[in-house]
């Protein structure tokens, strides 16, 4: 960590900003980590794409079907990658935010304790799943208020309708008046996030996963933070980068031109999104990583892998979507 506990929210204001993406694990044929295969996409994504940050560990990496060492291990892998490969030219180190999101809060900490020890910029942690409809305001502030008491590093609230219930704008305002909260991922409506962003924008970084929206919010909202999901390295190359241009271009308010070059991707998202099987979009995007010459890899179970038939539908898809590799 770069700051003390006091300084988090202006800290991740100054540094907590651009385009952060979401990692997918890539998983061998024996379904063990293939650490080389990740640190290769781990370069590809911080030193060809310049991603502002990672999202590590999170849904889209498939912790739930991790063990703990092994989300450790894809943490350590992540900010050692950021580290080696400094200021990128002037453009600043890529930041980290490690995903400690559990069931179970003895393995938050532990999750957020190592996160500190070796250097994340941030954790994230997903609202508390409840059961038998107690998704009471007070438990939800009590969670993350404790989280808080006990850790000195950046937090990061996350919600989204898999943990049963959408937080309301009021509850994440009272949230983001703690010491160290920095952001939300809102995986909700505009309107909720509009609202938010009016109680709050100005104390954490409001942001929402959806790529297609990522443009609107910057205009609309004023927002500085994409956290995050998978399109900054699945809609962009090393040769055609897109996605970092129109944000770019958004953020110098030349809003035009930024629409143009947003549009102009409309073609690789419908391929992408027509071509992905249902119930299976973790081995769909790790397809279409091998496509553009990133490791892809299995997934493991519970989820499903594509079939031969759902590759070749989706290498037809992506020949056909005018991304440049």
């Amino acid at each position: 960590m770069q700051y003390k506990k006091q300084d988090a929210k202006a800290y991740a204001h100054d540094n907590m900003r651009g385009i952060w993406a979401a990692n997918l694990t890539p998983f061998d044929y024996n379904f063990k980590l293939d650490e080389d295969a990740y640190r290769a996409n781990l370069k590809h994504w911080v030193v060809d794409l310049k991603l502002g940050g990672l999202f590590i560990a999170g849904k889209q990496a498939e912790f739930y079907a991790m063990t703990l060492d092994e989300r450790k291990r894809i943490i350590d892998i992540a900010v050692e990658v950021c580290v080696d490969a400094g200021d990128r030219d002037g453009l600043g180190h890529c930041g980290i935010i490690s995903s400690c999101s559990d069931t179970n809060m003895d393995v938050v900490m532990d999750l957020a304790k190592h996160s500190e020890k070796v250097g994340a910029d941030y954790i994230v942690v997903h609202s508390p799943l409840l059961h038998f409809g107690a998704n009471t305001d007070d438990t939800i502030f009590g969670y993350y208020k404790y989280l808080c008491d006990h850790l000195d590093i950046g937090i990061a609230m996350w919600n989204h309708i898999d943990c049963g219930y959408i937080m309301t704008p009021e509850l994440c305002a009272r949230i983001a008046e703690l010491n160290n909260i920095v952001a939300i991922k809102y995986s909700t409506d505009r309107e909720r996030c509009k609202r938010l962003t009016e109680l709050a924008g100005d104390k954490i970084h409001v942001s929402n996963p959806s790529e297609e929206k990522w443009l609107d919010n910057i205009i609309d909202f004023g927002w500085k933070l994409y956290l995050c999901s998978t399109p900054p390295f699945l809609l962009q190359s090393k040769i055609d980068q897109r996605m970092n241009e129109y944000t770019a271009l958004a953020f110098a308010g030349e809003f035009d031109k930024a629409r143009a070059v947003r549009d102009s991707l409309n073609p690789v998202r419908e391929a992408f999104k027509n071509s992905k099987p249902n119930g299976k979009p973790q081995a769909h995007a790790k397809c279409w990583q091998d496509l553009l010459g990133q490791h892809g890899g299995l997934v493991r179970r519970p989820l499903l892998q594509m079939t031969d038939a759902e590759r070749e539908a989706t290498t037809v898809a992506f020949d056909g979507c005018g991304l440049k590799v």
